[in-house]
């Protein structure tokens, strides 16, 4: 039986980094997700589109440890995402493998990636700036002169 590997997304966030192995029409799959790394395996007989026989089979030892225990995986007609819980939350992982290689059946989830890192800095910036546009605004100043505007043709009365 030949073996490939299933292309496979990934993103990170606070509290959990996500992978997706697209896979279509998959049947009968297999993913072990243990502390340091996950196992994905994929019989293709009859069940996947285009595959004659042949087993998609990732391994991935992780950057850190993860918590498999709150980890979990979903299976859809397209792909199959793991949701896996990171053991030391609001750390950004550079990378996904421990390796500093990258396999070229793995890619960034361009479409779902968010830059997180100092989300929190940027946000309490953001509101303290807003408090203080509503401190300026709220402050009773006089109303400014009209003496400089010029009355219209028209006939406007001053």
């Amino acid at each position: 039986m030949a073996r490939q590997h299933a292309r496979t997304l990934w993103y990170d966030r606070p509290k959990y980094v996500f992978m997706e192995f697209c896979v279509e029409d998959s049947t009968d799959v297999h993913v072990l997700i243990e502390d340091h790394r996950i196992v994905f395996r994929l019989h293709c007989l009859l069940s996947c589109k285009n595959a004659d026989g042949v087993e998609l089979y990732n391994e991935i030892e992780f950057y850190a440890k993860v918590n498999s225990k709150d980890s979990q995986d979903k299976r859809s007609g397209r792909s199959i995402t793991c949701f896996v819980r990171k053991w030391k939350e609001k750390v950004a992982w550079p990378r996904l493998t421990k390796e500093d290689i990258k396999p070229v059946w793995l890619s960034v989830d361009f479409d779902n990636w968010r830059d997180w890192e100092g989300d929190e800095e940027v946000e309490l910036a953001q509101v303290e700036h807003y408090a203080e546009l509503l401190k300026k605004v709220n402050t009773k100043r006089p109303p400014p002169g009209m003496d400089d505007l010029d009355a219209p043709e028209y006939g406007c009365i001053r």
